[in-house]
């Protein structure tokens, strides 16, 4: 049966606080979810209520806490959404052990605390790594439960779920090869075969859709300007300190040799990828984790290159093609295949994203998003103290700079001849997730993350 992809550009670029779309915003989501179905329970059920307990596995309980799943939870059972929520409120939620929070509940209110959230096996028998159960109990009596996953990039699913019926777009695809059939059979432009297909699949006008891209490059580029601008230490135990202003500054007195459009590179990544892990407010892209590549080259060819927001909009949807692929053939989640899946398909969105706004035809991006993730398969997600720190925030970085070369190779003349498609190396690196050892899966159970004792 086919099944074309069905995710809109929203859904993929997604604003909210860091640092990590699988534990802070899937977690936050999930607890919002959970209170409006525990509004819809009857009176008398919601008036037995004594406690709300949460239980995490997998990934959400290895590195919950360094990751602010805890705090995420409390605020979306708090009617808090990652949208609209104020970063200082979110990070002042159980800045104290003893802190408790009244959940309202119809005519009383809950109250939640740390303790009734339990840190539980990280090898289960879940169908998702990140798995997070929201149970209400009156006494020792279990009167409501969910099962939530959290599957990467802020998206959640939940026992029993059901992909939500969408309206089937006009230019159905599910891999590259198809995308392209579709590109010629109907004589369009990429982006206007992605404007009707998101049209179908949001139910938005195209001047909303393009209104609503604008705010997200603008959220991206307010990350990169915040964080060029912060000096002093990222929360958390590793004390690690900001790096982005310093190298901001270098680039800004060096000479203009021809590398220093990548030293300013360097720093713009780091700058939003700092933001993320300040738990500042920033663009899953696809992942909060990879949320400094694509800002970072976006601001590069904004500020540096003067590409307009309008052409950056076109360009942003080319992105949204390659995460599309990624998502529906593999993964883009940390948990679920290391950080190929985040880093990587990152930084493919931003070679697909520079060949785009550098008038690149469809085999050049397709080029360009195949040599970045044959670059990082393999690319453990190996997080220091469970923090999205080391090795993410210079990983970013270094992402930024592989998708600007991989867009210079296939721009070079060697698209006709590449011998691997995108196609077959998404196949190959959701394979390769598969066979990745769950100590490399956002656990911080090996790899660099037992590295930190011999610094």
């Amino acid at each position: 049966m086919f099944d074309p992809i069905k995710t809109s550009v929203f859904e993929l670029f997604k604003i909210g606080p860091g640092p990590s779309s699988s534990h802070t915003i899937g977690p936050m989501k999930a607890g919002y979810d959970f209170l409006q179905r525990l509004h819809q329970l009857p009176a008398d059920s919601l008036a037995q209520g004594t406690a709300i307990r949460a239980s995490l596995y997998g990934s959400l309980s290895a590195t919950g806490r360094g990751h602010g799943t805890d705090r995420a939870i409390a605020a979306g059972l708090l009617g808090w959404t990652p949208e609209s929520v104020d970063p200082a409120a979110f990070d002042d939620l159980f800045a104290r052990e003893a802190d408790s929070y009244p959940i309202p509940l119809g005519a009383q209110s809950i109250p939640f605390a740390k303790k009734d959230i339990h840190f539980g096996p990280v090898v289960h028998d879940f169908p998702f790594n990140n798995t997070l159960i929201l149970r209400l109990y009156g006494g020792d009596q279990l009167l409501h439960e969910m099962e939530y996953y959290s599957v990467g990039g802020g998206f959640i699913q939940w026992k029993g779920w059901q992909e939500q019926e969408v309206t089937t777009p006009p230019f159905p695809y599910r891999s590259m090869d198809e995308l392209k059939a579709m590109l010629a059979e109907h004589n369009l432009s990429l982006y206007e075969l992605l404007m009707a297909n998101e049209q179908a699949i949001s139910g938005l006008a195209e001047d909303e859709i393009e209104a609503r891209l604008d705010h997200i490059i603008h959220t991206m580029f307010e990350a990169v300007a915040r964080g060029i601008q912060s000096e002093g230490t990222l929360p958390g135990g590793i004390h690690l300190e900001r790096k982005a202003r310093r190298v901001f500054e270098r680039a800004k007195h060096q000479k203009k040799t021809n590398d220093r459009f990548l030293v300013f590179l360097n720093a713009y990544c780091l700058a939003a990828s700092e933001e993320n892990a300040a738990g500042h407010i920033v663009v899953t892209a696809p992942t909060s984790g990879a949320s400094g590549v694509m800002p970072g080259i976006l601001f590069l060819l904004n500020r540096h290159y003067h590409k307009s927001i309008p052409l950056l909009r076109e360009g942003l949807m080319a992105a949204a093609a390659i995460g599309f692929l990624v998502k529906k053939n593999a993964s883009i989640s940390g948990a679920e295949i290391g950080c190929m899946g985040e880093v990587g398909t990152a930084s493919a969105m931003a070679a697909a994203l520079i060949s785009y706004v550098n008038q690149c035809d469809i085999r050049c991006i397709e080029v360009a998003a195949e040599i970045t993730i044959e670059h990082h398969l393999g690319m453990t997600c190996d997080p220091v103290g469970g923090y999205v720190q080391i090795p993410c925030i210079e990983r970013n970085a270094v992402g930024g700079v592989k998708a600007y070369n991989s867009y210079l190779l296939a721009s070079s003349g060697i698209s006709a001849s590449q011998k691997i498609s995108l196609d077959r190396v998404i196949d190959v690196m959701r394979d390769t997730g598969r066979d990745m050892s769950g100590k490399y899966k956002e656990t911080s159970q090996g790899g660099l993350a037992l590295s930190i004792t011999e610094c």
